[in-house]
Parts: C-alpha cells; sequence; structure tokens
C-alpha cells in the first residue's frame, strides 16, 4: 500500500496552508496498492516530536475501501477527538524551534468498526488490533 501527497514529498516540508495557523486544510492524499480484502481504511495523523508527548491531528475510520484519494479539506464522516479537542484535521502548530515530524498512517482494514464519533487514538488503535491488513506511511516536516 503507499500513501502519498500532491502537497508536498515524504519527510519534505508541509506547506503553510496546511498548517493550524494557515488555512488548517488537510492536505491531498493518494492512496494506491489497497490490499484485497479490505473492507475499510483508518488514518492517523500525529506529531511525536511534540514535547508533551505525541500530539494527535487527526483520527478518523471507515473510509470506504474504494477510497484512493483525499481531497484537500476532505470531509469525512468517522472522527475521533484530536489534541486540539476537536473532531477534524488540526494542522501542524509545534512550538517555534526545532522542526517536528508529522505520520499520516494509514491502515487498510478486513472489517468496519463500530466506535463513536470522538474517541481517542489509542481507543482506535485497539480496535484495529487484528484487522490490519496493510499499512502506508507518510512523513512531513513543518517548523515554526
Amino acid at each position: 500500500m503507499k500513501l502519498t501527497s500532491s502537497a508536498f514529498k515524504h519527510q519534505g516540508t508541509i506547506p503553510f496552508k496546511y498548517a493550524y495557523e494557515g488555512e488548517d486544510l488537510s492536505p491531498p492524499l493518494t492512496i494506491q496498492e489497497i490490499p484485497a480484502g479490505t473492507k475499510s481504511l483508518a488514518l492517523i495523523v500525529d506529531d511525536p516530536d511534540a514535547p508533551q508527548g505525541t500530539f494527535d491531528h487527526w483520527i478518523t475510520w471507515n473510509l470506504p475501501a474504494n477510497t484512493w484519494e483525499l481531497q484537500e479539506g476532505a470531509s469525512v464522516t468517522m472522527q475521533g477527538q484530536n489534541h486540539y479537542g476537536n473532531q477534524q484535521y488540526g494542522g501542524p502548530h509545534p512550538p517555534p524551534g526545532a522542526p517536528h515530524r508529522y505520520f499520516f498512517k494509514l491502515y487498510a482494514l478486513d472489517t468496519e468498526l463500530k466506535l463513536a464519533q470522538g474517541i481517542s487514538k489509542e481507543e482506535l488503535e485497539e480496535a484495529m488490533e487484528g484487522h490490519i491488513l496493510g499499512r502506508a506511511e507518510l512523513v512531513g516536516v513543518y517548523q515554526r
């Protein structure tokens, strides 16, 4: 499985437009080579370089298995609570200083998950256990 973006290359700089202090839009994402038997997709975006521990920026699941693209500013149905306290994408907003890495982690699942809106990343990860058919990762960098 592959995950790419037309907005930035793997380990490239995430444009200001997609940052919290920019337009705070989710970047466009392209998904390729989804494994056979996939029933749904899940996406987690987090920053492991945050000073207080990993900061969750976007948690979404039950994306249709035939999803090959998430457009810029995509509207998705099932979303968990990010660390901004919202159930939506929240762009990069690291403290001034060293650059932070933002991991876009995509999972192909053999089921649709029956989870309530607003769950945590940890609850999603627990629900995905034993159901992951494939994974893909895209890393972007952002600095203030």
